[in-house]
């Protein structure tokens, strides 16, 4: 259903496996030339509607805290003190505040675009979105008529076939259910675009969730939401806490043949099964992918990607075991669980009851503009995103910019040339993929074309349906064909960054260049330490666990020798060990292994940032600018970049689920195994943040 386009999901759950920066549902196609920096802009913005951004400030550091002994709460505390987590949010920090500016910059647009009763293109689907979804009384007429049909086609299955059936036709309208199909890079010819069909179908975050201890009380609560939910939909309350077992004991038995998290994140080769479509088919007999790929609108590949054939076999064993009435239940349910957020106020109360209060902390509904927002950029990212580079990103950052990642590119290519721990053969090819590097800066060359996606005034659940399947019928349109390489996988508005192993590519959106991670018209100490560390962490992303495994064209290879492999999963090991230490709850420490890629990323980052900016500044006086001196504000800017705090909730879903480990952590690992920081606070070898010869870390 809308919430969750699968094929776009599919897509960036494999990328997210290699590089776990990414999170934004965008897919954009090369079609319409993108704005040149100095065009003039039709939008206004009102900057004096804006909130501020969150920069590193000397007052902010607490002088009762010592440096090297509690990095963060010296730079972070007393921020994060006087400034509570919101009661819309869960988490509250630097990159929120953020997201809060891009989310307001985005609202003036959507507001003008909506008003706007002439506009064409990506300004008219944006306000016809806007309008619908801004238009409560509607919305609260409609209650659930939005969704009768589709609970009227459940309602008509009848046995197996029926519901093969109905899982081709319903997944060519972009609601897939039970497992994700999708376009991405093939892992042996990245050029070229092939379908993957890969493990779903779970309403929780992890398998864990369904067989854990200390999960119990998260299944509970997921089994009365589902109640409440039939309920709703007009299900007696006797018969929906009936359907809501059937539910949770069809999805216990998917979690039982699905991977984890875990497993994902640490071997992404587990996307990667090509077969034939008849090979397909002995996994799931009474099945047909080729009725599958005719459904989808797409012309029969001579393989595709079919990964996790247990779960696969596992699902359709179900067609035929599980009683047609279980089959209902669960599809009912999860059709009106994905289209709540659309549909009348008490649809909305119970979506937020579950996922928000009760798996989150989240204490009240964000606001309807902030949730319609939302909706605009899961169905239209890009088109909105066209709009908000007209007002807000000056081209003074995108040149900044390209000097600083240059930078950071000479720096790592010289770390690289002197790893003591590396071969000179290995050390060749890693330099290979090092001149490859493609970055990407505030938005595409070109912009996806929208042409077909109609839109109106008519219906706010009509439209976020409509450009759903839209967007399930553009990444279709890729499988077998070659890959578009201009293409993004986050809008512009998106405060994050990635890096695409199948395109060897380090993206940067408009929106994440503000402080504190960039500033145009701040020193290098700064900017080295922020967005700087940012860039070095998506090129280490190319050689971390994951993206180490992939060549510098964006194929799979092997360009490790033996003893080199050895010698960089020894080293891994230890930053496992170092994350594995962390407690971040009574009794729930960080999973290193889960956080792995990430925390590679970090290190590996941090020193690349720190190398390019002693290069950058070479020979030039130290400013000491505050009475701080060069490298102590690029440690303490690194440090406010992760100033965030957590629900108690959403700390523990995250400590779970989450391949970042929470950001306390992530501000002081790194700092605390380079003798820089040390240095540069006067630390003493026996402090918290000096890691010792035998603890500390060095990979990139």
């Amino acid at each position: 259903m809308p919430r969750n386009p699968k094929a776009l999901l599919l897509s960036l759950s494999i990328v997210a496996a290699l590089a776990a920066c990414n999170r934004e549902a965008a897919a954009p196609a090369a079609d319409t030339a993108a704005p040149k920096a100095d065009a003039t802009p039709k939008l206004t913005l009102d900057e004096s509607k804006l909130p501020g951004v969150n920069t590193f400030q000397v007052g902010d550091l607490d002088a009762t805290k010592n440096v090297c002994a509690d990095f963060n709460g010296y730079v972070n505390g007393k921020w994060l003190a006087a400034n509570a987590i919101p009661n819309d949010r869960t988490s509250w920090g630097s990159m929120e505040v953020l997201d809060e500016r891009s989310n307001a910059v985005q609202r003036q647009i959507a507001e003008q675009a909506a008003a706007d009763a002439k506009a064409t293109g990506v300004e008219k689907i944006v306000g016809d979105m806007w309008a619908t979804g801004m238009d409560e009384a509607k919305i609260e007429a409609q209650g659930i008529k939005p969704i009768e049909g589709r609970l009227a086609d459940v309602d008509k299955l009848t046995d197996a076939n029926s519901i093969a059936a109905y899982l081709r036709d319903s997944a060519a309208k972009g609601e897939g259910y039970l497992f994700d199909f999708g376009p991405e890079a093939d892992f042996k010819n990245s050029d070229m675009n092939m379908a993957y069909a890969t493990q779903g179908g779970l309403g929780l975050p992890d398998t864990e969730y369904y067989f854990s201890p200390d999960k119990k009380k998260n299944l509970a609560d997921y089994e009365a939401h589902i109640a409440r939910t039939l309920e709703l939909s007009g299900t007696p309350a006797a018969d929906a806490a009936k359907q809501a077992k059937d539910v949770i004991a069809f999805e216990t038995r998917l979690a039982k043949v699905s991977k984890s998290r875990e497993q994902l994140q640490r071997d992404v080769a587990l996307y990667y099964n090509p077969v034939a479509l008849a090979d397909a088919d002995k996994v799931t007999p009474g099945f047909s992918w080729e009725d599958y790929f005719k459904a989808q609108g797409v012309e029969l590949p001579k393989t595709f990607s079919m990964p996790m054939t247990e779960f696969h076999a596992e699902w359709n064993k179900m067609r035929s075991d599980v009683p047609v009435d279980q089959w209902k239940s669960y599809l009912r349910f999860h059709i009106i669980d994905e289209a709540s957020p659309y549909l009348s106020d008490k649809f909305v109360q119970e979506n937020f009851k579950f996922y928000g209060q009760d798996m989150r902390g989240q204490k009240e509904l964000k606001p309807r503009w902030k949730r319609v927002l939302g909706s605009v950029n899961d169905g239209a990212g890009e088109a909105l995103g066209q709009m908000y580079v007209q007002v807000a990103f000056p081209p003074e950052s995108k040149a900044r910019m390209e000097k600083l990642v240059q930078n950071l590119r000479e720096a790592l290519k010289a770390r690289i040339e002197n790893l003591a721990w590396m071969s000179p053969d290995t050390k060749k090819k890693a330099l290979e993929k090092w001149a490859a590097f493609t970055p990407k800066i505030g938005y595409p060359e070109k912009w996806r074309s929208w042409e077909g996606l109609d839109t109106s005034r008519d219906s706010y659940f009509g439209n976020v349906l409509a450009a759903n399947e839209f967007n399930y019928k553009f990444a279709m349109s890729k499988i077998g064909k070659p890959v578009d390489k201009t293409e993004w996988g986050m809008t512009p508005q998106t405060i994050n960054a990635y890096y695409n192993p199948f395109r060897n590519e380090i993206v940067f959106p408009a929106a994440i260049l503000q402080p504190p991670f960039f500033d145009a018209k701040a020193d290098d100490a700064n900017n080295y330490g922020g967005i700087g560390a940012v860039i070095g962490h998506e090129m280490i992303h190319g050689y971390d666990d994951q993206g180490s495994r992939f060549g510098p064209t964006g194929n799979m290879e092997n360009w490790w020798t033996d003893a080199d492999a050895k010698g960089f999963e020894k080293l891994t090991g230890m930053i496992v060990d170092q994350f594995n230490a962390y407690e971040a709850l009574p009794g729930k420490h960080v999973n290193g292994k889960l956080t792995l890629g990430e925390n590679i990323a970090d290190l590996g980052g941090l020193n690349v940032a720190h190398s390019a900016m002693l290069k950058a500044t070479e020979g030039t006086p130290d400013p000491k600018t505050d009475g701080l001196t060069r490298d102590q504000r690029f440690f303490l800017n690194f440090g406010t970049v992760w100033r965030r705090a957590f629900t108690e909730k959403e700390l523990e879903r995250r400590v779970a689920t989450d391949e970042h480990a929470p950001a306390n952590f992530r501000a002081i690992a790194a700092p605390s195994n380079m003798p820089e920081f040390a240095a540069a606070f006067s630390c003493k070898p026996t402090d918290p943040m000096v890691r010792g010869d035998g603890k500390r870390i060095v990979i990139w």
